[in-house]
């Protein structure tokens, strides 16, 4: 399944929409990659879309904006497959992508995986860049089961209860729930689900 600038535009009426150019980049590289990622049904590709768009603020944002110090020392960093030492790891493997990367555990999964031909764990930095960004999210996508719980939705009510168990795991929690419920129903629309 295909997506064009203009369905992210008109699902992102009256939002903050970015460039046309960071959206045309985002199409090509959704393009490319959905279907070896297996986001190829209607239901998958709208609820990809919703948590992008809040993860990335719009395809603002391709990098963590806080420092990954957090990251770095205790069982959070261990969590992640960094070190507990404070030796800055966390800030070196802090997130990224549209929905983000975190973690020496995941940067180097991702660099493992079949279609990754990066060294993500010596270049953590290119994560951020054109097409990683896309991949490296429709990896965590994908490495975590978010198709199949994608379809899951019955496109009624039921949808937005799949929204907040998507939300979990992306997010740990409910973080941002409201805008990722405003840009499911917008794609939800758009997509015609």
């Amino acid at each position: 399944m295909q997506i064009n600038r203009q369905q992210i535009i008109r699902a992102l009426v009256g939002c903050s929409v970015p460039p046309v150019a960071v959206i045309d980049e985002f199409v090509a590289s959704f393009n490319m990659w959905a279907i070896p990622y297996g986001i190829n049904n209607t239901k998958r590709v709208v609820h990809y879309l919703a948590q992008v768009m809040h993860e990335s603020a719009c395809l603002r944002y391709t990098t963590e904006l806080a420092s990954g110090a957090a990251y770095d020392t205790g069982a959070k960093a261990i969590a992640l497959g960094n070190t507990p030492e404070k030796d800055g790891d966390g800030q070196k493997y802090k997130g990224r992508g549209y929905i983000q990367l975190t973690g020496l555990a995941n940067y180097k999964a991702f660099a493992a995986s079949d279609l990754c031909t990066v060294d993500v764990v010596k270049e953590p930095g290119k994560v951020a860049e054109f097409p990683l960004n896309q991949m490296a999210s429709m990896w965590f996508w994908q490495n975590h089961k978010l198709n199949e719980l994608a379809d899951q939705d019955d496109g009624g009510k039921m949808g937005e209860d799949i929204v907040r168990r998507i939300t979990k795991k992306v997010n740990g929690g409910q973080n941002g729930i409201a805008q990722r419920l405003f840009y499911y129903r917008r794609f939800k629309k758009e997509f015609g689900l």
